[in-house]
């Protein structure tokens, strides 16, 4: 998915009262850039109080949970991997419950213990290589929801090695929680954007929806389309088609599929949701990405309010009422 396409991004200014200028909010997050564009209920002092919001609680949350980070709650987990529990607060509870119910929900596909086999598919790498079949072996081994041991306020990870990454709902997680913060702040119109994963609150000044484009991906940059998304509504895509490497004429995404220890090879180019949540969004995304297209499009038509398209190396498949979304 690309960026919003309409309207246009203006740089965030004062408002008058009855004014509905969009305002933007941008800032580097999470690894990404992270925008907020909304109109302010009421002039300059709500819009600065919302912002500060938003800012604050992103920080925090990043702070918190972000692997990247060596102080993190995350990292003190991990780097206490086979040697000693860990305190944890009623915020990492809930994450860690999110965990389970996207574990269970998207049986095994999306497991917040695989970072182990992500850093060893490092596609980032000066000169990529294919691990070998016993390091894909090891790495799987490190590798289970269901073998972190959890108590009231505490967790351990058994082995050393195990490594927790919320990287794979945490992004939307939060737009999910900013657009909360929104409303909270009387914020009836805003498009929360978080590197393509994207919430549409109400819709855009003299506009009847928020247009998001469609990025093409046999031709990243170009549009195949654009959806037209309004009143609440998440929006999330998975793909490999950029962030990968070839080698021996192959390319290797950075999706990898904890079940199997590689990469996802299944023709599989891009899948884009449509839901409730961009949390819900972004995880049938990405569990229809590893399943392919049939068992994707499946879990994707179980989810009650859910729509989306896969694009594979041959077709685009999508379920029933996707293309209500899909701007004429």
């Amino acid at each position: 998915m690309t960026a919003a396409e309409s309207p246009a991004r203006p740089p965030a200014r004062a408002a008058s009262a009855g004014e509905t200028a969009l305002r933007r909010l941008a800032f580097p997050a999470l690894g990404t850039t992270c925008e907020v564009q909304y109109v302010a209920p009421a002039g300059a002092a709500s819009a600065t109080a919302f912002e500060r919001a938003v800012m604050g609680w992103v920080s925090a949350f990043e702070a918190k949970y972000s692997r990247f980070r060596p102080t993190s709650l995350v990292s003190r987990i991990n780097d206490a991997a086979g040697r000693a529990w860990v305190e944890v607060d009623a915020d990492m509870e809930q994450m860690l419950a999110l965990g389970d119910a996207l574990h269970a929900t998207t049986g095994g596909v999306l497991d917040p213990t695989a970072l182990p086999l992500l850093r060893l598919w490092n596609w980032k790498a000066e000169r990529p290589t294919i691990p070998a079949e016993a390091q894909i072996a090891a790495a799987r081994r490190l590798v289970g929801w269901d073998r972190v041991r959890r108590a009231p306020g505490r967790i351990f990870l058994p082995e050393r090695g195990m490594a927790l990454d919320f990287g794979g709902f945490g992004k939307e997680y939060a737009v999910d929680i900013v657009s909360h913060l929104a409303r909270q702040h009387g914020i009836a119109t805003a498009l929360v954007d978080f590197g393509r994963d994207v919430y549409a609150l109400g819709r855009p000044p003299a506009r009847i929806a928020w247009h998001l484009g469609l990025e093409d991906p046999r031709h990243p940059g170009a549009a195949w389309g654009s959806l037209a998304v309004r009143d609440g509504r998440g929006v999330a895509s998975s793909g490999d088609y950029v962030r990968c490497f070839h080698l021996h004429g192959r390319r290797y995404g950075h999706i990898v599929d904890p079940r199997t220890g590689w990469p996802v090879a299944n023709g599989c180019l891009q899948v884009t949701v449509v839901a409730d949540t961009c949390l819900q969004a972004g995880v049938l995304a990405t569990a229809a990405f590893v399943l392919g297209a049939e068992r994707g499009l499946e879990l994707i038509a179980h989810c009650p309010g859910a729509e989306g398209v896969i694009v594979t190396e041959t077709a685009r498949h999508h379920t029933r009422g996707f293309y209500a979304y899909v701007a004429s």
